[in-house]
């Protein structure tokens, strides 16, 4: 009978696995409780007056520096007890109990002991959960020395995510105890940078900018000042540099300070001073909300209707409507206003300009401009708004009128020098020592030739032109560089999209969009390109795309809810809402 069972468990399969998934698990706890009781433990770790008991297969299975240590003859491995210098006991204790359990508490008080033990132990998975901890929890008194922290410990992530933050909240982060510690060439490389998200230098506190040339006059008699104590002097109201000249002692300080005055005060000076004291900042990182403005509806017909995008929620919600329909719109933000500019309403081109303020949802009318326009190009350069191009019902225009907000009135600037009209200027001040760059299309064929405009010298010149040729482009200036996507080339319609370097006057191509579009709008926000709506040689366009430079690539986000191509398109930060 027994022969006669083994032949017939032949037939079936001769091999079966049997298994208990938590065992590991369930071990590990066992072998934690028996170290608890004192038992079995063959290495004692050693800090300081304390002592914590252990077994040498638990720690190498489970923290990379006892692996290395107990599996390669080191000393240490046949040592019954063993001395960790530098540790915080507790750490210690928190990170043994973690290699048994794979629990660890993260808090204020332990964090920064848990990253130094972590990054001893080469728990990297630790260290990576203590930067994390620290970076949800920055804050404009803390950033700086979460920052020095990172750098010590060589944590680039959270030492890249605090400076993010210092930049972003600088005039809440110049008045922490912190920043009054700094050496003087800390603060003098922090309000250098041109990242930092200040509405107008005078944002950089005084007391900031005095302290800075009191220090350095102190240190630096008869020498002369920095380039970006320069620059942030000559930014700096009448007021700001009266207060600063209270701190100067030596006569290059008063010298510059008088200098910047004149800056303010002889506006027709400002060609003829040295570039690097004059050029604003490009902080392109902070997050704001994107506003499309008129546009068209599915039947082809203008709207009033303004709808705004939150990129963080991915999320569009309509906002009070404009008092007048506008398709082909200009759209200019200044000091946290979003304008909108002519454009045309289904019957006629539009003259007429009005403003909206988000903090209390509504428009008023301003000045009207001097020429009747759609599908001009705006651009903001030192709080004046420039139109440039566009049609007027009858032709095409190459003509230029810049709105200052403050007189509330346009005044007719120099015409493109080229044939370009219906241009897209946009500006890129920031990397063209305020400049804005024009480029667009002859009334009978596209263009790839590209012109700047000197607004301090009210001349155009020519540079570099764009690979390829095109008309009803999108343009925006995001940080050094400017980017031009989509439109037409005369025979088709475009996906391509490319970026000009004004550093070495080159323009390259980058990933095309994932859709055609002519006539689309093209914002920065937050160190990321949004093309919105457009025209695919079909159809009027509801959606989105969003090209982020670090990866190259362009991604779709929630498509606009009420418009369908034609539409203006702004983008106010959040820090002025």
């Amino acid at each position: 009978p027994g022969a006669k069972m083994v032949d017939e468990l032949e037939e079936l399969e001769d091999l079966m696995h049997f298994t208990v998934g938590d065992l590991p698990n369930r071990g590990y706890g066992v072998m934690e409780e028996i170290r608890r009781q004192g038992k079995l433990c063959d290495v004692t770790l050693k800090v300081g007056d304390h002592k914590f008991s252990a077994h040498r297969i638990v720690l190498a299975a489970s923290i990379p520096y006892f692996h290395a240590m107990f599996t390669n003859d080191m000393m240490e491995c046949k040592q019954d007890e063993i001395v960790m210098q530098g540790m915080d006991p507790s750490a210690l204790e928190a990170l043994i109990n973690f290699a048994y359990n794979g629990h660890l508490a993260i808090d204020q008080q332990n964090v920064q002991s848990l990253l130094i033990g972590a990054s001893f132990l080469q728990l990297q998975n630790i260290k990576d959960a203590c930067c994390t901890f620290l970076r949800e929890r920055l804050h404009p008194k803390n950033c700086l020395g979460v920052r020095q922290f990172a750098e010590t410990m060589m944590c680039a992530v959270l030492y890249d995510a605090s400076n993010s933050f210092i930049q972003q909240h600088f005039v809440e982060v110049s008045m922490s105890e912190e920043f009054l510690a700094l050496p003087f060439e800390e603060v003098l490389e922090l309000v250098a940078r041109d990242e930092l998200n200040v509405k107008a230098e005078e944002q950089v506190p005084v007391w900031t900018a005095s302290r800075l040339c009191a220090r350095y006059d102190e240190s630096h008699r008869n020498t002369f000042l920095p380039e970006p104590i320069m620059q942030i002097i000559y930014f700096f109201s009448k007021y700001i540099c009266n207060t600063v000249l209270m701190f100067c002692v030596c006569n290059t300080l008063r010298d510059l300070v008088d200098e910047a005055k004149d800056y303010h005060l002889m506006p027709e000076r400002r060609p003829h001073l040295p570039a690097f004291k004059t050029r604003p900042r490009c902080c392109t990182s902070i997050a704001g909300l994107i506003y499309a403005v008129g546009g068209l509806n599915s039947a082809g017909d203008s709207l009033n209707v303004v709808e705004v995008f939150d990129p963080i929620a991915n999320r569009w919600e309509t906002c009070q409507p404009m008092t007048t329909a506008r398709s082909r719109v200009g759209v200019a933000v200044v000091n946290g206003l979003l304008y909108a500019i002519g454009g045309y309403d289904g019957q006629s081109r539009l003259s007429t300009v009005e403003v909206y303020n988000p903090e209390i949802d509504s428009w008023t009318k301003v000045a009207s401009m001097n020429s009747k326009r759609s599908a001009m190009g705006t651009v903001v350069l030192d709080g004046q708004i420039y139109v440039c191009g566009g049609y007027d019902g009858s032709s095409s225009l190459n003509s230029v009128e810049c709105y200052s907000p403050e007189a509330d009135k346009y005044e007719p600037l120099a015409f493109c020098s080229s044939e370009k009209k219906s241009g897209r200027p946009c500006g890129i001040e920031q990397i063209t020592h305020g400049k804005a760059v024009e480029l667009g299309h002859s009334k009978h064929y596209s263009l790839c030739k590209v012109e700047y405009y000197n607004h301090h010298t009210a001349t155009w010149h020519p540079v570099a032109s764009m690979l390829n040729k095109r008309c009803r482009h999108g343009a925006a200036a995001l940080g050094s560089k400017m980017y031009i996507c989509g439109g037409y080339d005369g025979s088709g319609f475009l996906s391509i999209a490319e970026v000009y370097d004004s550093e070495v006057d080159q323009w390259c191509q980058i990933i095309p969009m994932n859709t055609r579009r002519s006539r689309v709008s093209l914002v920065a926000n937050s160190g990321r390109l949004y093309a919105l709506g457009g025209y695919d040689g079909q159809s009027n366009l509801n959606s989105v795309e969003m090209y982020d430079p670090e990866t190259n690539r362009w991604t779709f986000m929630a498509p606009m809810v009420c418009h369908d191509g034609g539409v203006g398109v702004g983008c106010i930060p959040l820090l002025t809402i």
